[in-house]
């Protein structure tokens, strides 16, 4: 979906096209900098695109997040086989912007550079520090959209909902069949576009 068939929009989707966290497009709101109106009974905001287009355009943000509906997902794993099998298949059946890291430091790297929408993240990398990025995206204030599915073909049920309570957006039971991570995908971005 193109967000031009809508004529207005949540902080959520202004958040992702502008590619900063919800609570800034709140502030520019809140601020009068970005028109808008609230739902009546309800503190939610929405913004008309036409106000949205205005304003990118006197604050120089660059519109192709309005042009390009592709979400962009970042595969962390150490392992070559997985990281290669799932870039080519979510490369070749989805619009995704697919980017991979092998470590966690190559992840930070690619999140600053990529801003992903949504981490596929082996919790086992073997630089041990799998677990530590979740905790340091949700941090992070330019990565708040970001949104991470962990990983792993260590994991029971109990433990799939431990990771949700240590700020896992979801989990994935490897071997897992394609469906099931763009289910995981689609599920924790709630695609806007």
């Amino acid at each position: 979906m193109n967000p031009f068939e809508k004529d207005v929009l949540t902080t959520g989707e202004v958040a992702k096209i502008c590619n900063v966290a919800s609570r800034t497009v709140s502030k520019w709101f809140d601020s009068g900098q970005l028109r808008g109106y609230r739902i009546p009974g309800s503190k939610d905001r929405r913004i008309p695109v036409s106000s949205l287009i205005k304003f990118m355009k006197s604050h120089g943000i660059p519109m192709d997040g309005l042009m390009s509906g592709s979400t962009r997902v970042l595969i962390v794993d150490d392992e070559e086989g997985v990281v290669d099998t799932l870039q080519k298949i979510l490369t070749e059946q989805t619009n995704y912007e697919v980017k991979t890291a092998r470590s966690a430091f190559s992840a930070g790297i690619e999140c600053e550079r990529f801003r992903p929408h949504v981490m596929l993240l082996d919790i086992h990398l073997a630089d041990g520090e799998g677990r530590f990025i979740c905790s340091a995206i949700s941090e992070a204030e330019d990565l708040q959209v970001t949104k991470v599915i962990a990983m792993s073909s260590k994991l029971t049920d109990g433990q799939t909902a431990q990771l949700r309570h240590q700020g896992f957006d979801g989990a994935l039971r490897k071997p897992f069949s394609v469906r099931q991570v763009i289910d995981a995908i689609e599920g924790a971005n709630a695609v806007v576009y």
